[in-house]
């Protein structure tokens, strides 16, 4: 079982990012690729986690090691599957998804793609009261939100934040009723998604 790979980012998708290790590249998912930059000259430390299925084996990515425990922790819940814990984690605020679960707010958890009231109710009882010692760094700032900063954005960067929102599981539908209010911000396309899933998920 791997526990993190370090090396040269080299292709960052909608989906996932190619991390090259000693000529090897490697195909990580992500909860959100565009965190992470292509920069040839810079070595990261990523975070894995191997995920074995009779017809495939996936690796999946984290800037940090307790984004990588709370994926495990989603991944224990009836109904979660990897791509589904992606999702959630991809929202940018697991204070905020940890401050649903202790209060037990299923109204939030259900805005998530695949989740819907069953598997909420099912993440409450697995997790409430559970994650203060697994994922500690995210309680002490946990009823705070964060602001969006802004930045310089181009087309490019707004397409990259819809490709990822459809790869996350956002239907066209969805993702067209809050684009208009996407396209008035100029930000990143790290800081277009994070916006997206907060309208997503309000």
């Amino acid at each position: 079982m791997y526990e993190y790979i370090k090396g040269t980012i080299e292709m960052v998708t909608p989906e996932y990012i190619v991390v090259d290790n000693n000529g090897i590249g490697y195909q990580i998912f992500t909860p959100n690729p565009f965190v992470f930059k292509v920069n040839q000259s810079i070595s990261e430390k990523i975070f894995i986690y191997q995920h074995v299925r009779e017809d495939a084996l996936s690796l999946f990515g984290f800037h940090t090691l307790s984004e990588k425990t709370l994926f495990k922790k989603l991944l224990n819940v009836s109904g979660i599957g990897p791509k589904g814990a992606l999702a959630i984690l991809a929202f940018g605020e697991p204070s905020q998804v940890i401050e649903a679960i202790e209060n037990e707010n299923e109204t939030f958890l259900t805005k998530f793609p695949g989740v819907g009231k069953k598997t909420a109710r099912q993440m409450i009882l697995d997790l409430k009261g559970k994650l203060q010692d697994i994922v500690p760094d995210y309680f002490p700032n946990l009823f705070n939100t964060d602001t969006v900063e802004q930045a310089a954005q181009t087309s490019a960067q707004f397409d990259e934040a819809i490709l990822a929102l459809k790869a996350l599981g956002y239907s066209d539908k969805e993702i067209k009723k809050i684009s208009s209010d996407l396209q008035k911000e100029k930000l990143t396309t790290d800081q277009y998604i994070k916006m997206a899933l907060k309208k997503l998920v309000k």
